[in-house]
């Protein structure tokens, strides 16, 4: 299952982890954000173990999305020791996703 990333738990789940991190940002409002949401579960699932990969509602929690930037939703960043190493921004095949995150394992 996918991380809800929020305020309070991002520094220790995706900036401090050993793991590389794919981070959807997106929206409740936001259709295209929905029809993602499938595809970042099967990869929450696929990659258990080697990535940590999550969602921030960027409504709920704006500071995340502010320190990074983001003004189109959706947005998915890929970090690797603390720091963005790739950004995809709109909805994409997962297979896009895939060959992203495989290249930081």
């Amino acid at each position: 299952m996918a991380h809800t990333f929020t305020e309070e738990n991002y520094e220790a789940l995706v900036l401090k982890s050993d793991k590389p991190a794919m981070v959807d940002f997106g929206a409740e409002w936001c259709g295209p954000c929905k029809a993602l949401i499938p595809t970042i579960e099967e990869m929450a699932s696929e990659y258990e173990g080697r990535a940590i990969i999550g969602k921030v509602d960027v409504d709920i929690a704006p500071g995340i999305a502010t320190k990074y930037g983001i003004r189109n939703v959706p947005t998915i960043i890929f970090i690797k020791d603390g720091a963005v190493v790739d950004k995809q921004v709109g909805a994409v095949p997962k297979k896009t996703l895939t060959e992203k995150l495989d290249a930081l394992l």
